[in-house]
Parts: C-alpha cells; sequence; structure tokens
C-alpha cells in the first residue's frame, strides 16, 4: 500500500513539473502541496477546502475546526476555470476527500468574465468531482460581495444565483450563502470593518462570521 502510495505523489509530481513547463499557472505552490503530501499524505475522507485566496489566507482554518479531518488547498489568486483546466487531478482527486468546500469565482468576474462564465466553470467543475469521487458531497461557498469589487455586485449576485439553481438541483451538493452575513444590516452592503485593509481579504472577524455558518456542515 506505501509502495503505492508512493508510486501516485512521485508520478502527480512528475506531472506538475511537466506542466510547471508549459506555463501551469501556480505550479510552485501545487509542488509545495505535493511535498507536504510526500512527508505525509491526508488520510482519505476527509473534508477538503479549495479555492482561492479567501481559502489560502484563512490562517486558522484547521483550527477553528480542530478534530475534524479538515485539509486546506487554497491557491491566492486562482479563478473558478482554471480548478477546471489544471488543479483538480492533483490539489483535489489525490485526497479522496468525502467533502469538499468549493471558494473560488470572485477572481474569474473580477478578470472580466461574465456570471455566465462562471456558473459554467462550476458545472463542469462539479461533473469532474461528481464523476470521479461520486459519494463526496460538494459545497460552493458564494461569492463574496467585496468593497474593493463593489463595481462586480451585479455580476456577483447573477453568478450566485445561477450556481445556487444548479447546486439545488444535483444530489450531495449544497450552496452556502456565506456572503449574506458580512453585509451591515444597516444598509446590506458589505461591512468594511470584516476585511483587511485592502477591502479584500477577510480580516479575523470575517472568518468568525463564515465560521459561524460553516460549522453545521464541517463534520
Amino acid at each position: 500500500m506505501k509502495i503505492k502510495l508512493l508510486l501516485v505523489i512521485v508520478v502527480t509530481l512528475f506531472t506538475v513539473n511537466a506542466s510547471a513547463q508549459k506555463g501551469f499557472p501556480f505550479d510552485a505552490e501545487v509542488r509545495q502541496f505535493k511535498h507536504q503530501d510526500s512527508l505525509q499524505m491526508p488520510a482519505p475522507d476527509g473534508i477538503l477546502f479549495v479555492g482561492s485566496s479567501s481559502i489560502r489566507l484563512w490562517d486558522d482554518l484547521e483550527k477553528r475546526f480542530e478534530g475534524k479531518p479538515v485539509i486546506k488547498r487554497g491557491l491566492g489568486g486562482s479563478e473558478l476555470w482554471q480548478w477546471v483546466d489544471y488543479y483538480t487531478p492533483y490539489v483535489l482527486f489525490p485526497y479522496q476527500p468525502k467533502k469538499v468546500f468549493i471558494y473560488a469565482g470572485e477572481n474569474d468576474i473580477a478578470s472580466g468574465r461574465t456570471a455566465q462564465n462562471v456558473a459554467g466553470s462550476f458545472e463542469k467543475l462539479w461533473t469532474m468531482i461528481h464523476d470521479k469521487l461520486p459519494n463526496a458531497e460538494i459545497y460552493f461557498l458564494s461569492i463574496k460581495p467585496s468593497p474593493s469589487r463593489a463595481k462586480f455586485l451585479n455580476e456577483v449576485i447573477l453568478a450566485n444565483n445561477l450556481i445556487k439553481a444548479y447546486a439545488d438541483s444535483k444530489p450531495k451538493t449544497r450552496f452556502i450563502d456565506v456572503a449574506t452575513p458580512i453585509l451591515n444590516e444597516k444598509n446590506m452592503r458589505p461591512d468594511s470593518s470584516l476585511f483587511k485593509g485592502d477591502y479584500l481579504h477577510l480580516n479575523s472577524k470575517g472568518y468568525d462570521k463564515w465560521e459561524k455558518v460553516l460549522k453545521k456542515y464541517v463534520k
């Protein structure tokens, strides 16, 4: 069993390195994940968090859900379509998780992709996960309305609505609203006190809000 696992890791590392030579985005970060795995591979049936910087920068994610088999694999700056085209075989499938939490799509919209593009990427990603890991539960964390990206708010809302409608139609799939809890109740705009100074990434108080929502699903 150990020999088989070692072979899987070696093959994965070789494939990632080969892809990197072709311009594989975030190749250094992916190789670092694989190095970590070569030292201690997380056990199957874990709870995997993947996505962009809102996952990568959640420094105390594992501590907040202490005792749960949480695996954090965020790639800051990554876009949802890139998880479809690049990362899933290397940063998702090898862990054979029982639950997959996804936060991505915000960077796609900021780079000019439409809500329909983002929803289409999620549909492709869902199919990939469901085909490879049919027993896995899939959770999509809603795209947050960041103050520094206020001009994209309408596209964010539309993308969330499209993804929720799709998720609601699929088995073992749930759309989790982590956007509403970070709104100011008075004006229903993003509460800037929950963000870091860049008004893009959540601070500890912002993650408190997310933790409260996610607690019942991370089990």
